[in-house]
């Protein structure tokens, strides 16, 4: 049995985890999906008072609050802030760090830090103009989802807090990189702002050589959401790094 913890990217909540969580529970492990503070089922607390200190701690807290050790931790899109950040703190705690088609970032570097400047200003600017410092999601085909996918992506994501965006991390590569990590490359249509991560995660030089060891990259040919997506595959490929963990 391996501990999962899920953490969603920006604009969703822990229920775009459903169906993986659900497929790992039967498979007999522990699978806890995370809700960021401020979206998803907690939209109402949306404000402008939440950092991404918030966001870190609420995953954090989650690890703690379930009382799980050997995490698996997923995280996807956006949440590769957080999940980096959860292994400088506490690496003893994780088994396997995966980045879900998700940031990952040099020290000193904010989530936008690798977004062209025109998706930069544009997202600032929503903040600027909105009573929450928040941003609107954009249409669920940039992500690769039709038909019904879409339509329930659509409806379900909400504004993302804005002072997340901007907000530098500080991390030691070193102690990130004493936990073993994936990058699940999702290919098909590939997301434009992970484009300069997928060149990264590849780097022998990235994080001063510290990433490359310890580290893989699997690729799935579905877009940017492959727990709406392919869950499928996902959920296999999460199980088969669970393994991999085990064993290491």
């Amino acid at each position: 049995m391996a501990n999962f913890v899920l953490v969603h990217g920006a604009w969703h909540g822990a229920w775009c985890w459903r169906h993986v969580t659900e497929a790992l529970i039967r498979a007999g492990h522990r699978a806890h999906a995370v809700t960021l503070t401020g979206v998803g089922e907690r939209a109402h607390l949306l404000g402008p008072l939440i950092t991404l200190e918030t966001h870190i701690t609420d995953v954090i807290q989650a690890i703690e609050s379930e009382e799980m050790t050997e995490v698996v931790l997923a995280v996807h899109s956006y949440a590769g802030m957080l999940g980096t950040a959860v292994a400088d703190r506490m690496p003893g705690r994780l088994a396997h760090l995966v980045y879900v088609d998700a940031v990952v970032p040099r020290p000193g570097e904010s989530w936008s830090s690798t977004h062209a400047s025109a998706t930069r200003e544009s997202r600032l600017a929503a903040a600027a103009a909105s009573p929450s410092y928040s941003f609107p999601p954009p249409d669920p085909s940039v992500f690769g989802l039709e038909g019904a996918d879409h339509k329930w992506v659509k409806r379900r994501q909400t504004p993302h807090p804005g002072h997340t965006y901007e907000a530098p991390l500080d991390f030691d590569p070193a102690r990130v990189a004493q936990v073993p990590r994936t990058f699940i490359n999702c290919t098909r249509p590939p997301l434009p702002t992970i484009d300069v991560i997928r060149t990264r995660v590849t780097d022998p030089k990235f994080w001063d050589g510290a990433w490359l060891a310890g580290s893989r990259v699997v690729d799935l040919a579905t877009g940017h959401d492959p727990m709406i997506s392919a869950p499928q595959a996902l959920t296999q490929c999460l199980c088969e790094l669970a393994g991999i963990a085990a064993h290491t």
